[in-house]
């Protein structure tokens, strides 16, 4: 089975920054949890280690999920010999790792869709979906990048909130890093302001990270300045990711999102997601109908494992929220812009969505 490896290859000379990827026999995956400082690999070897992997957010990210769901069929195929029980086992662990993200479970049921026939055929059938959704994930975040770029002015200030790029798609720039990226290297003059976005700091950690990278100018501050950014007229575009989008454009994406965009609309400042179709739900009526995942309550009374609170101190910790739909100007995709409204222009798209 070599194609796989071919194209690992070939995205690897194509300085992509890949999140994870397929390499004798099993997953290498760059630990985001110790970005920036260390860029550290590690080798997974089965579907339970990937699902902890998923779950304690060594790996996120919208796209990075979807990949990441793909390999593991995979990586099930091959470890269970192509037994279809168990891969489909493997399918229901990876889905349950991160109830909001949809791009994963999709990805995961439509890699499942292949898992037929002799245990020895199994494996070929799964290498060749992974294969085409691999191509596809880098080819969503050009496109959409393209897209979105037509909407960036030369001098924008762009606001961007968590990580929605490189390492959390499929090498590029992911969803929101892909509009900001493309508009750069177009050659508009540009910088980004980066929200820390706590608690996990991917915004921070990882965001600015990739800016530098890119060489793309930026300016980093606490989640909760962008208010006084935008009220000071510091900012003229906010483009930020999506986890979900439901089929009447409410987004679902990294908690604090809610509060930029109203501060957008207070500022008259437009507010764009950017997504690929299959983070976008059809089954989904509105944002209030979207699985919010709650994560630890440590991870808000605590930095890299250092407590910031006293032993006791109640915390919550919802790790998205929703943004409903009339305050989007935009959903990005790599179909193009979409506007309101958005149940009608999205029904109208939805039969061209993969």
């Amino acid at each position: 089975m070599n194609d796989l490896h071919q194209l690992v290859s070939k995205f690897k000379d194509d300085q992509l920054l890949l999140p994870i990827w397929f390499e004798n026999g099993s997953l290498k995956i760059l630990d985001q949890l110790k970005l920036p400082f260390q860029e550290e690999y590690y080798t997974i070897h089965s579907v339970e280690d990937l699902a902890k992997a998923i779950k304690d957010m060594n790996i996120r990210g919208s796209g990075a999920l979807g990949i990441s769901g793909a390999y593991g069929i995979y990586l099930a195929a091959l470890n269970s010999k192509g037994h279809i029980h168990e891969i489909h086992q493997a399918g229901q662990l990876l889905k349950s790792t991160r109830p909001t993200a949809i791009n994963l479970m999709k990805t995961v049921d439509e890699v499942l869709s292949t898992v037929s026939g002799k245990p020895e055929e199994v494996a070929s059938k799964v290498e060749a979906k992974v294969i085409e959704i691999l191509k596809r994930q880098l080819e969503f975040e050009h496109k959409l990048g393209e897209y979105g770029a037509t909407l960036i002015d030369d001098g924008d200030t762009i606001l961007t909130h968590c990580h929605s790029g490189a390492v959390g798609g499929s090498g590029y720039g992911g969803r929101a890093l892909s509009v900001i990226r493309k508009a750069f290297d177009q050659g508009k003059s540009l910088n980004v302001i980066a929200c820390e976005t706590r608690p996990y700091l991917q915004g921070a950690r990882i965001t600015t990270y990739e800016l530098k990278k890119f060489g793309i100018p930026h300016t980093l501050i606490t989640d909760n300045m962008s208010g006084f950014c935008m009220k000071n007229g510091m900012v003229q575009k906010i483009v930020v990711g999506s986890d979900r989008v439901a089929s009447n454009g409410d987004l679902a994406n990294k908690v604090g999102t809610y509060m930029h965009a109203l501060a957008a609309k207070e500022h008259n400042i437009p507010f764009y997601t950017a997504t690929s179709s299959h983070t976008i739900d059809f089954d989904t009526n509105n944002g209030d109908s979207i699985e919010i995942e709650y994560r630890d309550a440590a991870e808000v009374t605590h930095i890299n494992n250092s407590p910031i609170a006293l032993e006791g101190t109640k915390a919550l910790y919802p790790s998205f929220d929703i943004t409903p739909n009339h305050l989007i100007k935009g959903i990005i995709t790599e179909k193009g812009v979409i506007s309101a409204p958005f149940e009608q222009n999205l029904k109208v798209l939805e039969t061209q969505f993969v």
